[in-house]
């Protein structure tokens, strides 16, 4: 489908969880992928409440009920039976994981733990991610795993036999990334002692604040290394309230920035510190942007957001804090676009490696639209302060691009056209809904 963007009025309201009459935030995607598969893992009902129902996480919940998973999904809770980490069933059909790369890898460490066999692969897209991250140290650790020219999906696990626990090992990852150490710490539960993955840069540390609400025995001696140790007992059951998806709440964020006129509250929105990169380059670009504490659930913490038109400055975004906003880049981007100056983002060459090549393609759409920006092998730099300009854009597959570019289309001088835009709907149900409310003017068209 096609989403088409025009002019709106200025951006004003409040978007949460918990909005009356109106169209919600979505629950958290990254915790909502981990509450249900360690919910799977755990022994007994667990009970997640504020759980994303998208596009990414029902292939994962799809693939739980091949594996023998019984679950339930009523107005946003999510109700799953678990039975341990043996109680995954064997299944002949392959485990499709669509487009989500999350589903993918921290399955893979979850079936590593079970033992049971299965093979997993995914869309034209997904086969094209790097999995030789995960296939290679799990060998190490003793899984029977084999990748498309041991690199690529189709994944293909052999049955393990469980009294032979896998070998406990220490890491050395050459990036840093939480979906790779959340899958070795999913394989480590059933290691014959302690595991230790090191990383060059702290990613965000959902699986370990979660796995330790759930009584696994994992800890940081600093912040570049995790500890864990298989645990003695059965895993405990989730009950838990997800906050508000960052990563979602962003494009709001840069949409009030970026637009005269706008004010909006945002409420109950994870702030966890490994995803919060965003927040402090837009502070450093002159940006009104607030956050007020607000509570903790489950070991993560909550705030309400206040986001005010701004006057933004180009900055350079590089090292640690690329790790911290590396989802926010599409969106980013269209704010440095608008910003008064240039932006330079070096050390993101994780960024080739996503639903797209998103340097590549956030350049290639940028320059549709009107704007200067130049490609580099780790990054791109945009000269901002140009007005941005109508035309046709391609999401690429990608539902970070296609929202990012919704966002442009609403400070375009005419209408912005996004093929492919029902991609949104792998992490954002009623993206264009709640925009319209807040003022924006979004259509779609076949």
């Amino acid at each position: 489908m096609k989403l088409v963007v025009q002019t709106g009025d200025p951006i004003r309201g409040t978007a949460g969880l918990y909005a009356e009459g109106g169209f919600r935030l979505p629950g958290d995607k990254s915790l909502s992928h981990r509450a249900a598969l360690f919910a799977a893992l755990a022994q007994g009902e667990s009970q997640v409440e504020n759980f994303l129902d998208s596009g990414v996480t029902q292939v994962l919940l799809t693939c739980l009920r091949q594996l023998g998973v019984q679950w339930q999904l009523y107005d946003r809770t999510l109700i799953v039976q678990g039975g341990g980490l043996d109680s995954f069933s064997a299944n002949s059909e392959p485990l499709f994981c669509g487009n989500s790369a999350t589903t993918m890898r921290l399955l893979t460490g979850a079936l590593a733990a079970s033992g049971v066999a299965a093979t997993l692969d995914g869309s034209a897209g997904l086969r094209t991610r790097p999995m030789d991250r995960i296939v290679m140290p799990l060998i190490a650790m003793g899984v029977p795993i084999q990748a498309s020219d041991q690199r690529k999906a189709p994944l293909q696990l052999s049955f393990r036999d469980r009294s032979k626990p896998l070998q406990a090992r220490e890491f050395f990852l050459s990036q840093a990334s939480a979906q790779v150490k959340t899958c070795l710490l999913l394989a480590a539960l059933s290691a014959d002692g302690t595991s230790v993955i090191n990383e060059p840069a702290s990613s965000r540390d959902h699986t370990e604040r979660m796995l330790r609400s759930m009584g696994v025995e994992v800890y940081q001696p600093n912040s570049l290394s995790v500890v864990i140790k298989p645990p003695s007992q059965p895993l405990k059951p989730l009950r838990i309230k997800l906050p508000a998806d960052f990563s979602a709440a962003a494009f709001l964020i840069v949409a009030a920035l970026i637009t005269p006129g706008s004010d909006v509250w945002l409420t109950d929105v994870g702030i966890n510190s490994g995803r919060t990169g965003l927040v402090e380059v837009i502070q450093d670009m002159g940006g009104k942007l607030e956050l007020f504490y607000k509570d903790n659930q489950a070991g993560e913490d909550i705030a309400d957001i206040h986001v005010q038109f701004s006057a933004l400055r180009g900055v350079k975004v590089q090292g640690d804090l690329v790790v911290r906003m590396i989802d926010e880049f599409p969106i980013f981007a269209v704010a440095a676009a608008v910003a008064d100056g240039q932006t330079v983002v070096k050390d993101a060459s994780e960024l080739r490696f996503k639903e797209s090549d998103r340097i590549k393609a956030i350049v290639q759409q940028l320059s549709h639209i009107g704007i200067s920006v130049i490609e580099t092998e780790d990054g791109f730099i945009i000269n901002g302060g140009q007005p941005i300009n109508g035309g046709q854009v391609d999401c690429d597959g990608d539902h970070r691009l296609a929202m990012a570019m919704a966002v442009a289309g609403i400070n375009s001088n005419s209408q912005v056209q996004i093929n492919g835009a029902e991609m949104i709907n792998e992490s954002f149900p009623h993206f264009v809904d709640l925009f319209n409310s807040l003022g924006a003017n979004m259509a779609w068209q076949l």
